[in-house]
C-alpha cells in the first residue's frame, strides 16, 4: 500500500472510503440502527477535519495548507485531500478526545462510537485500506471504548454534581489542570497534576470511588483549604 499522500485523483480520498462503508452498512442495518452509524461516522470526518492535520510531516501539511486555504472551489477539506492511510491513526483523538472534549454525547452514543469505529477498522481490513497491525490496534482502542467511555461518563456526571453540591469555602491554593488518579481507596482519591505534583488525600462519596480507576484523567479544579485538598470543580473524565 502506497503510504504517501493521496490525492483524489489517484486514489479514494478519506471522504469517498467513509461513503464507502456507509453505503455498505446501509445494505444490512435496520434503518435506526443505520442512523447511528451514520452519525458517528459523520462526527469522525469532523474530527479529522478539525485535528488530523496536527499529525501531518512537512510535505503533507504544506499540502493541507495550500489545498484548505484555497479560495472558492479550490478549498478542500482534510477528507477531501487525504486517504485512508489517515483514519485508523486518528481513532485514538477522535475517541479519547473528541467524543469526550467535543461532543454532547450520552452514555448510548460513547458505546456506540467505539463500536462503529471497530467495525469501520474491520471493513477497511476487508476492503485492503489498512494494514493489519493498525486494524488491531484501531480494534483494540474501540474495544476499550465501548467498555470505557460510558463508565467515564457515568463518571465525570458524579463528580460534577458532587463538586457543585459543596459549599465553595476560600481555598488558600487553587490548581486547575487535567489530574491523573494516581491512588484509590474507599471515600478517598489522590490525583497527580501535569507538572508531577501530588494532590490528595481527596474526600468524595463511596458510590464516587468504587467508579474511579487508577491511570484516568480527570480535568477540572482542586482546591486546598489548610492541608485539606477538595475537588472545586469536575469537567471531564478520560481513560487512560
Amino acid at each position: 500500500m502506497n503510504r504517501g499522500s493521496m490525492l483524489p485523483s489517484t486514489h479514494p480520498t478519506i471522504a469517498e472510503v467513509l461513503a464507502q462503508f456507509l453505503a455498505d452498512q446501509r445494505k444490512r442495518l435496520a434503518p435506526k440502527t443505520f442512523a447511528q452509524y451514520e452519525y458517528v461516522i459523520e462526527l469522525l470526518q469532523h474530527c479529522l477535519d478539525g485535528y488530523a492535520h496536527q499529525s501531518l510531516n512537512k510535505a503533507d501539511a504544506k499540502l493541507f495548507d495550500r489545498l484548505f486555504n484555497a479560495e472558492g472551489d479550490e478549498h478542500r477539506e482534510f477528507c477531501q485531500i487525504f486517504g485512508s492511510e489517515h483514519i485508523l491513526s486518528n481513532v485514538g483523538e477522535f475517541l479519547d478526545y473528541f467524543m469526550i472534549r467535543k461532543v454532547i454525547a450520552g452514555k448510548d452514543l460513547l458505546r456506540a462510537a467505539g463500536t462503529v469505529t471497530k467495525k469501520l477498522a474491520a471493513w477497511m481490513a476487508e476492503k485492503g485500506y489498512a494494514e493489519a497491525e493498525e486494524v488491531e490496534d484501531a480494534k483494540e482502542r474501540a474495544a476499550a471504548a465501548v467498555r470505557d467511555l460510558p463508565q467515564a461518563e457515568d463518571l465525570a456526571s458524579n463528580l460534577r454534581r458532587f463538586a457543585e453540591n459543596q459549599k465553595r469555602g476560600s481555598e488558600d491554593d487553587e490548581v486547575e489542570d487535567y489530574f491523573m488518579l494516581t491512588r484509590v481507596e474507599p471515600g478517598k482519591i489522590w490525583l497527580e497534576a501535569m507538572n508531577g505534583r501530588e494532590l490528595g488525600p481527596i474526600q468524595v462519596p463511596e458510590d464516587i470511588s468504587r467508579r474511579c480507576t487508577v491511570g484516568w484523567t480527570i480535568s477540572g479544579v482542586v482546591g486546598r483549604v489548610g492541608k485539606r485538598w477538595r475537588l472545586v470543580e469536575a469537567w471531564n473524565v478520560y481513560p487512560g
